[in-house]
């Protein structure tokens, strides 16, 4: 493949499963283990060009490429991932697993007890990013990487890539942290609870065993997406994409989708519904809420990161509220502090928080650089 800049193509998910049983950070164990994945691009002879892509919570393996045509919807990092992008497929070998606890085909809720051969639900155990960058290690293992070139995420993605350079530092040159915070605010904990009172009080959660009763809490969960929605971009964005405008250009006087951002609240809440699992998305937001690598040493920052032998870049993006550049500065000034090595970039953009997803030139040209520079 030339360096034209074009898409990595028909992809195929892969998927490795692991007998062993693994300890989690909670206490609690898995008797086994499936990790679902996609790999774009070549592992060179000695191994030295590989890069983790992290997902962020709602996320999953198919980050790139399509499956069957191109007219299909690309993976949802298609636009920085790929021959001559942002990471760049004719130089590295990228892998994008489906983290533990997703419902797209890795261990999660939605998967058979091998105790009770019966759906997880509400059973699965609680799992933490910790859990999730072991299990990465494991396939990292698997596919005989040794020390990825990078570790790269946005929002809960560039958290795991913060807590790989913690808990693996041996294992990783570099780790991009983009759009990322090192802990939640009480505000963005708040968010996170409305969104699952919204789908635990949906009559048909069931306590949880909805798939028991062939159920599903789509309503609370069509809710929960819109509430997260709402955060993920900015009021900018939503003036210019909306504004007031009215779907029949005039008012109804009811409680119908009148307003055009009405319409597409409730468009992207029903879609969601319709291929999420409510009992994933519930334990991913818990996930993120325990996220907080300064706990173990009593909530100092600086001695949490210590341990990091990695080259750091931190992007944050100025209309990002959900995780503002506020955040990011607190993860740059805390490496600057523990004397390692780290470069802090912020980006304008109109995006609010999905702007990690959009390939704007300034953003495209600051990964390749970092990827590219090996100090």
């Amino acid at each position: 493949m030339d360096n034209k800049i074009s898409s990595v193509g028909r992809v195929t998910a892969q998927s490795v499963e692991f007998k062993e049983t693994l300890i989690l950070e909670s206490g609690d164990q898995l008797e086994s283990l499936e990790i679902i994945f996609e790999t774009y691009g070549n592992l060179n002879p000695d191994r030295t060009n590989a890069i983790l892509v992290c997902h962020a919570l709602s996320g999953n393996h198919h980050s790139a490429g399509y499956y069957k045509n191109p007219d299909e919807r690309k993976g949802w990092w298609d636009s920085l991932i790929g021959p001559g992008k942002a990471i760049d497929t004719n130089k590295y070998f990228v892998v994008s697993p489906n983290n533990l606890g997703g419902c797209h085909g890795t261990t999660g809720p939605t998967s058979i007890d091998p105790k009770t051969q019966e759906i997880y639900g509400p059973d699965f155990p609680m799992i933490t990013v910790s859990d999730w960058v072991n299990c990465q290690a494991l396939l990292a293992d698997h596919l005989g990487i040794q020390v990825w070139h990078s570790v790269i995420g946005g929002s809960l993605g560039g958290m795991q890539a913060l807590n790989w350079s913690i808990a693996y530092p041996d294992r990783i040159k570099k780790a991009g942290i983009i759009a990322a915070a090192p802990k939640l605010s009480a505000q963005n904990i708040a968010f996170n609870e409305v969104a699952r009172q919204a789908i635990i009080t949906d009559p048909d959660y069931q306590d949880g065993y909805y798939l028991k009763v062939g159920k599903s809490p789509k309503r609370g969960l069509r809710l929960a997406r819109m509430v997260g929605h709402i955060t993920y971009l900015s009021d900018e964005a939503m003036r210019d994409k909306f504004g007031r405008e009215l779907k029949e250009g005039k008012l109804n006087f009811g409680y119908g989708a009148e307003f055009e951002v009405e319409s597409y609240l409730r468009y992207q809440g029903d879609i969601f519904s319709e291929s999420f699992d409510a009992n994933t998305y519930l334990l991913m937001t818990k996930l993120l809420d325990y996220f907080d690598p300064a706990d173990k040493c009593n909530g100092n920052l600086v001695k949490a990161f210590e341990p990091i032998k990695a080259q750091v870049m931190v992007i944050s993006f100025t209309s990002d509220w959900r995780f503002s550049p506020e955040r990011s500065k607190e993860i740059s000034d805390a490496l600057l502090e523990a004397n390692k090595n780290v470069s802090y970039l912020e980006i304008k953009s109109t995006h609010g928080h999905d702007s990690f997803l959009f390939s704007e030139d300034r953003y495209v040209r600051a990964i390749k650089a970092f990827l590219g520079n090996d100090q």
